[in-house]
């Protein structure tokens, strides 16, 4: 059993946490028994199908999967930053502008919006954001905001195996105004956890049309805490690991 979920933890920059999750399970389920399958017995709750070995082995794996992905993007989004700190995080007016701005690119002029996959902010004022394509349903688009004005479109190459359909929301289900919210949660909590350092990036990933914030832990001298959001920038969990 280990041995299989070495295997698909080695997938993990090639598919999502939640895919990953997906996969451990599939691989460990076991085969069920005819004869319990056709028994009713609905007054009864299922029997998990995991001894507790193998669930703590599950949780390990997803916890694993979650933390490399999350250095992963954090070398992504420093690499990406190339100016100083304005506190743009925090700044709900020019989290907004910066919003109105892309709705009023003229390629979108009279159609709804839909962020693909993943929208990135930097406290720098810089933003990088996927969009679908305005005319093509199958293509997929970059676009960064810098010194107040959005980018020309830049093609995203796409595998025939990507999902696009399931890694869009619409523009509106993401307010930027949320991220200032975000912030300042994460921040509140940072000034709690000695050695903790305040957020310079927040990233909303999008899988099953459903949005996940990130960073999802915040890192002390002494001590590590999980940190989950609901989808509109509000607190959902808090707890140390």
């Amino acid at each position: 059993m280990k041995k299989s979920i070495i295997i698909v933890i080695s997938s993990i920059f090639l598919t999502s946490c939640e895919q990953i999750s997906k996969s451990i399970k599939d691989t460990l389920k076991p085969v069920a028994d005819t004869t319990e399958v056709n028994a009713k017995k609905e007054e009864l709750p299922p029997p998990s199908p995991f001894d507790p070995a193998v669930e703590k082995q599950i949780q390990d794996a997803q916890q694993l999967v979650t933390t490399i992905l999350e250095k992963h993007t954090t070398t992504h989004v420093q690499r990406r930053q190339e100016g100083k700190n304005t506190d743009f995080l925090t700044n709900e007016i020019e989290l907004n502008k910066a919003e109105e701005a892309l709705r009023k690119l003229p390629q979108y002029m009279g159609k709804e919006i839909f962020i693909y996959s993943l929208v990135y902010f930097y406290d720098d004022g810089n933003i990088h954001v996927m969009l679908q394509h305005p005319k093509n349903p199958e293509y997929v688009d970059n676009y960064d905001y810098k010194n107040g004005i959005w980018s020309e479109p830049k093609p995203e190459q796409l595998s025939v195996k990507d999902d696009i359909k399931s890694r869009l929301v619409p523009l509106q289900k993401v307010s930027f105004r949320n991220i200032a919210k975000a912030a300042a949660i994460y921040n509140d909590k940072v000034s709690q956890i000695e050695g903790a350092k305040p957020v310079t990036n927040i990233y909303i990933s999008v899988w099953n049309n459903k949005l996940r914030w990130y960073p999802t832990t915040i890192n002390g001298s002494r001590e590590r805490y999980s940190i989950e959001l609901t989808e509109n920038g509000s607190l959902k969990k808090f707890e140390r690991e």
